[in-house]
């Protein structure tokens, strides 16, 4: 009996998220192993053992292991049977084109976006250290990244990047990085996102084309945000009282 794919990650990571769903969204058969962020299990010795790096996500496939969540989505499309071709096509100008956005995408739109929600959320949140300066510079990277998907990728009524009429590894991953804006808030959300009809209406067209498997991959990222919106009300409606009293 062939081992059954294992899936290191945490649901509140943007690019675990997306190998999950693509393997649900393609019937990859696999253990979903969790390893805790905040509980800091990506720097424990056992995870080490399986990315030395200590992130996620990581999968283990028999005797193979590989990190990076790119590399593993190329993994998988490939080496499982029955993966659609637009996922990751066989056409090699059309897969370079696919990788080349992947490529940008490390380094324009995940820093931007991944930065702004550590610096303003997440940091003060686990009781970190953050920096109103970095945030103010990865929004400015964030949003020349909104706007060049919009005029590099998603021209005229393109329903997918590269104007493809299915989506590629390339939307899943970087829809999944733009959801991670909704940890900000509802408003702060429609701040950022509000101007970019072309990508608003690119979300949603993944969101469809993965569903139910996008909204259950992305439940614990909303019970977060929930949470958070529960205690910010919480704080204000205290601070209110506080104030009522002087």
């Amino acid at each position: 009996m062939q081992p059954i794919l294992k899936v290191y990650g945490d649901r509140l990571s943007q690019p675990t998220r997306a190998v999950i769903i693509f393997c649900r969204v393609n019937r990859i058969d696999f253990e979903e192993v969790v390893v805790d962020l905040f509980k800091r299990e990506h720097l424990s010795p056992e995870f080490k053992k399986i990315n030395p790096m200590g992130q996620v996500p990581a999968i283990v496939d028999g005797r193979f292991r590989l990190f990076e969540s790119h590399a593993i989505l190329r993994y998988l499309a490939t080496v499982f049977p029955g993966v659609p071709d637009h996922w990751y096509s066989a056409d090699l100008f059309t897969r370079a084109k696919i990788e080349a956005i992947l490529d940008w995408h490390h380094s324009n739109l995940r820093r931007g976006a991944a930065t702004f929600v550590l610096n303003t959320v997440l940091a003060p949140s686990l009781g970190l250290p953050s920096s109103p300066e970095a945030a103010k510079e990865a929004e400015k990277l964030l949003f020349r990244s909104l706007r060049m998907i919009e005029s590099m990728w998603l021209k005229g009524d393109s329903k997918f990047l590269l104007g493809n009429p299915q989506l590629s590894i390339a939307d899943l991953s970087l829809v999944c990085e733009i959801m991670q804006l909704e940890v900000l808030g509802d408003s702060e959300r429609d701040r950022i996102l509000g101007p970019h009809e072309k990508i608003c209406s690119w979300i949603q067209n993944v969101k469809k084309a993965t569903g139910p498997h996008f909204e259950e991959a992305h439940e614990l990222l909303f019970k977060v945000k929930a949470r958070r919106a529960a205690k910010m009300g919480s704080d204000r409606s205290k601070d209110l009282k506080t104030a009522s009293k002087l």
